[in-house]
């Protein structure tokens, strides 16, 4: 499943620059489960969600401010951006603090690594992709390793709210996939700072109005210099960095090439939790992290077609006939 692309980043295969900045997006977001985790121990999830993602849209506005260069996208995109923005910045965002704050770091990011299949899901029902056989049997086995993950939760401690907060992982990432695969036709003609800048602006309006009571009712005096460190890393790093990161993955190698990237997030999410947070992992996490990445490999060397070359080829095919 790849997303549609333009004949240039179609035509490079190979291992680039921009790969390689999606391997150090990966180990970002890798490593932010554990962050987040441990940021919400002290920190409700909406005053954690509203800080971090205020904090990401105002240094992306100040950055975008610096580029001259390229002319601002039209006023209607700027509303389709933002509108796209509280899909990808406020609902997933929502979905997935609420989800950090019930469930495994590690759990979390196996759930979130089956991404590529909801947006191949989804690109499927909008027609914008044909997918071979091939590939939607490793979408099938990615969520087949995602229900051995979330089934696993019930037996950790507090079974039942692990379980809800891997269901709300697994909603936000159908809400992400869907903001990836509306977002992609503006990745070619939005500059990634004005694109970043805006769907962050308008999602963290609805978050940080969601966490104002909390906002006020915090005692900022006592938030601790760590406490400021996780949020820092989860706004900047995690939410500026690794998103340009990202937007350009998506312009150059197309939604689904670069959602596969995040084969390594679920490997350094565990890792790291494992380390920071002592989750130590399950055999039926491993078993689904398996399946999972068994499903991604299956994925990934399948050729998808967009929808509208194969019907090309197919009144070709019938006029030649």
């Amino acid at each position: 499943m790849t997303s549609p692309q333009t004949p240039h980043a179609a035509s490079r295969p190979g291992f680039g620059t921009t790969d390689l900045g999606l391997v150090f997006m990966s180990l970002i977001w890798g490593i932010n489960y554990s962050v987040v985790k441990a940021g919400l121990r002290t920190l409700s999830p909406l005053t954690f969600n509203g800080l971090r993602v205020a904090m990401a849209a105002i240094v992306l506005f100040v950055i975008a401010a610096f580029v001259r260069d390229t002319k601002l996208p039209s006023r209607r995109d700027i509303i389709t951006l933002a509108l796209l923005g509280l899909i990808g910045n406020g609902v997933y965002q929502l979905f997935f603090i609420f989800g950090m704050s019930r469930t495994r770091a590690g759990v979390a990011a196996l759930v979130v690594a089956a991404g590529p299949a909801w947006i191949a899901i989804i690109s499927r029902m909008l027609g914008r992709e044909h997918l071979p056989l091939r590939g939607w049997s490793g979408i099938g086995l990615q969520l087949l390793g995602v229900a051995c993950v979330v089934g696993s939760a019930q037996g950790f401690e507090g079974g039942r709210d692990v379980m809800l907060g891997a269901g709300l992982i697994a909603l936000g990432s159908i809400a992400w996939a869907t903001f990836s695969v509306l977002l992609q036709p503006y990745t070619k003609t939005t500059h990634p700072l004005h694109l970043s800048a805006i769907t962050m602006a308008s999602g963290a309006l609805v978050l940080v109005s969601i966490a104002l009571p909390d906002l006020i009712a915090l005692d900022w005096g006592a938030v601790s210099l760590g406490e400021w460190g996780a949020v820092t890393y989860a706004g900047i790093g995690a939410l500026v960095v690794a998103y340009l990161l990202f937007y350009r993955g998506v312009r150059v190698l197309g939604a689904t090439r670069t959602a596969m990237y995040g084969n390594l997030q679920p490997i350094v999410a565990i890792a790291f939790a494992w380390l920071m947070l002592g989750e130590q992992p399950t055999m039926w996490q491993l078993l689904g992290a398996a399946l999972i990445m068994a499903g991604l490999l299956l994925s990934r060397t399948a050729h998808a077609t967009p929808m509208a070359a194969r019907s090309a080829a197919v009144s070709s095919s019938v006029q030649t006939s």
